[in-house]
């Protein structure tokens, strides 16, 4: 059962209330987990069994995307005021500097929340902010061709194709190296949260000029690429390890763009040995 917690951050525009919905599980340190752009906290499913079994898990809706509201208005999405919002997100529950996993846009906010030392340790899944600008428009097109296929079908229609594999195919292949997993229900939700997610075009809006170029030599870090991704090209993890020469790079076999469906077993392993 998800909750919801209101707290004070500061903005470029002065003190504002953000809220954010989660879902918190298991026994153990701290993990908070954080999806990618366009997703949901329910991206994080798969693996939370597995995680929870060793880790206190808080899965979070980031704000504007799944449950979470939009970031108040004029509030911007962008890094330098979304990892303080994630920061003051875990105080407010009382987590004090959980290990950190992330997929794309969440695994660009956990490094960022690792190079300001918010947290323990950090696990980022195809992470956002190692692309050339070819790769980035490329990524940033096919987003926005799946927001509008998302926003085009009825909901009848979703629901429909969520019921057979190849209908799960065409909702989301894009992420998925094998989207025949994915149940029928998590197919729709994902769609739908993909159609609803206010943060969407102001997060995509203020990346156009992201680029992660900061070490992070005093933690564990783990980039894992998934070997099938069809979204951020797996080349750009050799990049990543460029730039963060102690992290560890691990390849995905067989994993697209979000792998916690793919392999959970492989996923939960990367984290909790990042986490350990």
């Amino acid at each position: 059962m998800a909750s919801t917690v209101s707290f004070s951050v500061d903005t470029p525009r002065g003190p504002r209330t953000v809220s954010v919905a989660y879902e918190r599980s298991g026994s153990g340190e701290p993990l908070l987990l954080l999806h990618g752009i366009g997703h949901h906290r329910q991206a994080w499913d798969p693996v939370i069994p597995i995680l929870a079994v060793e880790r206190e898990v808080v899965a979070v809706d980031l704000p504007g995307f799944g449950a979470s509201p939009a970031l108040p208005d004029g509030v911007p999405y962008d890094l330098a005021t979304v990892a303080p919002v994630l920061t003051g997100f875990c105080e407010a529950i009382g987590v004090d500097r959980p290990h950190v996993a992330g997929n794309s846009l969440g695994g660009l906010l956990a490094l960022e929340l690792g190079r300001t030392k918010a947290v323990r340790s950090v696990t980022a899944l195809s992470p956002a902010g190692f692309w050339t600008e070819r790769e980035r428009v490329y990524a940033f097109g096919t987003l926005r061709a799946m927001r509008l296929a998302a926003e085009s079908m009825p909901l009848p229609v979703i629901e429909r194709l969520s019921r057979s594999a190849a209908g799960r195919t065409a909702l989301t292949s894009t992420i998925y190296a094998r989207p025949g997993r994915r149940s029928p229900a998590a197919a729709a939700s994902e769609t739908l949260a993909l159609r609803g997610a206010t943060g969407f075009h102001q997060t995509l809006a203020v990346g156009r000029n992201v680029l992660f170029t900061d070490d992070i030599p005093e933690l564990p870090v783990t980039i894992a690429w998934g070997g099938r991704d069809r979204l951020l090209l797996r080349r750009q993890g050799l990049r990543a390890k460029q730039t963060l020469p102690g992290a560890r790079l691990v390849r995905l076999p067989g994993c697209g763009h979000v792998p916690m469906n793919d392999d959970p077993a492989l996923v939960a392993r990367v984290i909790l040995d990042t986490s350990r």
